[in-house]
């Protein structure tokens, strides 16, 4: 005994736990009451029951089995096992495909913003916009499914053209853009743009049309065939002196007014006049007396 209490290290030990702990019956440094045979706090008789790392790392993790063992040292020392997902992101801490998302309580959700508007022109004819008509359209957009992915889908979208609808107009497809994690989907506009006709101009709600006739036609008389937007045809005869800046207005045969269901713009028609290049000098004379000049 006197050796053992000359030796440092061995007082140490025989002041904690007396003679057992001499025999080599020492409790691991830190270990919990719950690790021996006699748990009571007077005892002083101390017997380790050493506990498989894997029992322990079962006991913290509720004996769950569902996970797939990794090739690194737990800190028990061994190999452990560690939960993960089927695409090796941890789970149970946020990994990807682990199910959960991180709560900020309602003070503290992160606010999520729209993307901004995608636009796109949408030509017609002006007999569609004159008649009206349904455009089909095919689209490929980028979607985000539950879990995160993004995916391209191909959508069909339909735009019913009203009569009377003018350059500029606008038709909203709300949130069918490209969808990205956070963000809600932008808004796909289609703005109405009107293709040149070669026949017609469009002012406002009325049609603007231009017509070349001769001198003769001019001075003694013209029938005007139109063939309109809606496949009918017009004949319009002129009796009057067609002259220079001369109009003709043909009422409500102009462009149908959205807004005002059943009403029309009018049809304008301008004339140019060719006059002849050179008149011999009988055509001359003839002329002066037609037009009451001198014979």
């Amino acid at each position: 005994m006197s050796q053992v209490l000359s030796d440092p290290e061995k007082r140490a030990i025989y002041d904690r736990y007396g003679e057992e702990g001499l025999k080599g019956q020492v409790p691991p440094q830190g270990a919990a009451n719950g690790g021996f045979a006699n748990s009571s706090s007077n005892s002083t008789s101390f017997r380790y029951q050493p506990r498989d790392a894997e029992e322990i790392f079962a006991e913290l993790f509720g004996g769950n089995r569902n996970f797939s063992r990794v090739g690194s040292t737990n800190r028990f020392g061994g190999q452990g096992e560690v939960p993960r997902t089927f695409d090796g992101k941890f789970g149970g801490f946020g990994g990807k495909d682990s199910g959960l998302r991180p709560s900020f309580g309602d003070s503290a959700t992160p606010s999520t913003r729209k993307a901004a508007p995608v636009e796109n022109k949408l030509q017609c004819s002006l007999e569609e916009l004159y008649n009206g008509s349904t455009r089909k359209l095919k689209i490929y957009r980028d979607i985000v499914d539950r879990r995160g992915n993004v995916k391209t889908l191909e959508e069909f979208l339909s735009i019913e053209v009203k009569p009377g609808w003018k350059k500029g107009t606008k038709i909203i497809f709300p949130e069918k853009g490209n969808e990205q994690p956070n963000v809600v989907a932008a808004d796909l506009v289609f703005i109405l743009d009107e293709r040149p006709h070669e026949v017609f101009k469009r002012e406002g709600n009325d049609l603007v049309m231009e017509k070349t006739i001769s001198l003769v036609e001019a001075l003694t008389g013209y029938t005007l065939v139109i063939n309109t937007l809606d496949a009918r045809v017009l004949r319009i005869p002129i009796t009057e002196v067609i002259y220079p800046a001369y109009e003709k207005v043909i009422l409500k045969e102009g462009m149908p007014i959205a807004k005002e269901k059943g009403k029309k713009g009018n049809l304008r028609v301008k004339f140019n006049i060719k006059f002849p290049a050179k008149l011999s000098a009988e055509q001359k004379t003839s002329l002066k007396y037609v037009l009451g000049g001198v014979g």
